[in-house]
């Protein structure tokens, strides 16, 4: 296995070296290469988050694990691996799974100079986390509460049993004091807010809460129609463009802050989408992150072997670990799928990889991003 360590010599994780951004690779290679492998590594959960992307995975027994030297094998296969991301569910939800998946995952990204990043909701008991403290690279939070009541309300929505409100305040305060004193250990927490129809006017408070948490870095993402979201309210471009406009208006400049699958391209003939492109690029410690998914990373489901090229459209898997090497699995999308094709573009001058799926899905139906050209250089 590629065991040697590299990770000395790896530059700090800042807005300008984000390496799950598929450009930073595109501009590398010439054309899009697989750089990011994602794991789910359980479909158990301690909430039921009314937005959740993958809710309708979700399970109340787990299915038994592949072997894992199986997928280590297939990542040391992927020639240009640059990160590596673990999801769920929760995955911390059993001890077993940080012990004899996680941390083994983390080390051996670690060994390689790879980076990590986990999603996690920072709810259970601390020493969990702690296990993971000397081999993670981002501890990505989910948050989108300005107290234990919105708690509550958003993270068990599709719960199927009534959850006493004094449960959810437990849990809530677990996960502020969780993510301060793992800040305060030296552990990068990025903690991501939906632009939903609950936390569009409360993005500024959300953000102060954040900081007092000692996040390093505050994500920002439109929510759209998938999964446990696809019966929700969505907002309109006006709405969300007005929420990231507030947002910027009260935000700590001290902080980067990360927005992700935007609607928004520099290819728009609107006046207001250009103008508050211009804003995003001109503000300090502000990134925007081309969307990952069929570009520079696949998902792999560590207990069937399936792999999906994208997180949340609702395209079958596309291979499976058991059969196929991950870069030809991946090659055979950039190459051949036509929903690929759709929507891969590149702008080079504008910093842009097009739209993700969901998003064209959504506001641009009948729009050709691969024929037009930006206006805002």
């Amino acid at each position: 296995m590629n065991t040697v360590n590299t990770r000395g010599a790896l530059a700090p994780l800042s807005p300008s070296n984000d390496p799950w951004d598929p450009i930073e690779s595109l501009r590398t290679y010439g054309r899009h290469v697989l750089t990011s492998v994602e794991m789910t590594v359980t479909h158990l959960c301690n909430m039921r988050c009314e937005h959740c992307a993958v809710g309708d995975m979700l399970v109340m027994k787990e299915a038994e694990f592949l072997p894992l030297d199986l997928m280590l094998r297939r990542l040391d296969e992927v020639e240009h691996l640059q990160t590596i991301s673990l999801t769920g569910g929760e995955p911390s939800f059993r001890e077993k799974t940080v012990k004899e998946v996680i941390v083994p995952l983390l080390k051996y990204a670690q060994d390689r100079g790879v980076r990590t990043q986990i999603n996690s909701n920072l709810t259970l008991d601390i020493s969990r986390y702690e296990a993971m403290l000397p081999y993670l690279d981002v501890m990505h939070i989910s948050f989108n509460y300005l107290n234990g009541d919105d708690f509550h309300e958003v993270g068990f929505a599709n719960s199927n049993h009534p959850v006493p409100k004094e449960t959810a305040y437990r849990m809530y305060d677990k996960m502020m004091e969780n993510a301060l004193k793992l800040s305060e250990a030296g552990m990068f927490i990025s903690a991501e807010s939906m632009i939903n129809y609950r936390t569009h006017t409360k993005l500024a408070g959300i953000h102060k809460l954040i900081g007092e948490m000692g996040c390093r870095r505050h994500e920002v993402h439109p929510m759209y129609a998938s999964n446990f979201a696809t019966e929700l309210p969505m907002l309109s471009l006006d709405e969300t463009r007005k929420a990231i406009h507030s947002l910027l208006d009260v935000r700590d400049p001290q902080m980067w802050m990360l927005f992700g699958t935007l609607p928004f391209f520099a290819c728009s003939d609107i006046h207001e989408d250009l103008k508050l492109i211009r804003r995003l690029a001109d503000a300090p410690n502000v990134t925007v992150r081309n969307d990952p998914d069929g570009r520079n990373r696949v998902n792999v489901n560590l207990f069937s072997g399936d792999v999906y090229v994208t997180d949340f459209s609702d395209i079958p898997a596309f291979g499976n670990i058991q059969t196929g090497r991950l870069d030809d699995i991946f090659n055979a999308w950039q190459t051949g799928h036509p929903l690929n094709k759709t929507v891969n573009c590149h702008c080079d001058a504008a910093g842009c990889c097009g739209p993700n799926l969901l998003v064209k899905d959504m506001y641009y139906k009948d729009t050709d991003f691969t024929v037009k050209k930006a206006n805002l250089l």
